[in-house]
């Protein structure tokens, strides 16, 4: 049995991403079902932060 190492170089990293798998990679994973809503900052967020440059 082979031991798993982690690779030295850069040559070794790229040489064992050219093994992963089609499967496998981002262009053929599936996309998200559902898009999340954008964050936003509201009054309660902004307080909870709003004196931290005096407290550090």
């Amino acid at each position: 049995m082979n031991a798993v190492t982690d690779p030295e170089t850069l040559s070794e990293l790229i040489a064992d991403c050219a093994l992963i798998p089609g499967t496998l990679q981002a262009e053929s994973l599936p996309q998200p079902r559902v898009t999340a809503k954008p964050w936003q900052v509201d009054e309660a967020c902004h307080a909870q932060v709003a004196e931290l440059d005096a407290y550090v």
